[in-house]
């Protein structure tokens, strides 16, 4: 059976959708950012302002590794996990693909509350929501690469999850 990835960029849901999807699949649940912060023993920003984002980008590709190994998992990708090829291609082999959406200004009204954001840190209101609209066109045909796609802008996280478990039903993946 395989696991189910979350992708997506910043404050589209993944955390929340995916807590709640490895209850209804009777799976664990993994937050690569969290499992990066456990493995590193500091939070992502202090990574990035001690070792840079090339020693984050690397840490990531092991702890992603290192978290796929296991199985009945629904895990929760950082917002630049699919940037690097040879992660998107380990997601696909062992995941179902699940990319989260949401406007820009959605994304912004959610990441200002939610603590720091290494890429968008240190810009105001206008720049943020500038450097927002860049990050996901640049990402747009990374993301667009998922089984299954759901625009979260509009929806609570019980809908997102809803809309997921039923997806996955389709394609064979049962619920406990």
């Amino acid at each position: 059976m395989k696991n189910v990835a979350i992708t997506g960029f910043m404050g589209t849901g993944k955390t929340s959708m995916g807590k709640m999807l490895a209850g209804r699949l009777g799976y664990a649940f993994v937050d690569l950012d969290k499992a990066i912060e456990k493995e590193a023993r500091k939070s992502i920003p202090q990574i990035f302002k001690d070792d840079g984002e090339d020693y984050f980008r690397q840490l990531e590709k092991d702890t992603l590794k290192k978290c796929l190994q296991r199985r009945h998992l629904v895990l929760s990708t950082g917002g630049g996990t699919v940037k690097d090829p040879d992660n998107r291609a380990l997601i696909h082999e062992t995941c179902m693909i699940i990319c989260l959406t949401a406007s820009p200004t959605t994304i912004l009204r959610r990441t200002a509350k939610h603590g720091e954001r290494p890429v968008l840190d240190g810009k105001d209101h206008g720049d943020r929501l500038k450097a927002i609209e860049e990050l996901i066109k640049s990402r747009e045909g990374i993301y667009s690469d998922a089984d299954y796609t759901i625009d979260t802008s509009e929806l609570s996280p019980m809908q997102v999850m809803n809309d997921a478990a039923n997806f996955l039903k389709r394609r064979g993946i049962p619920h406990a």
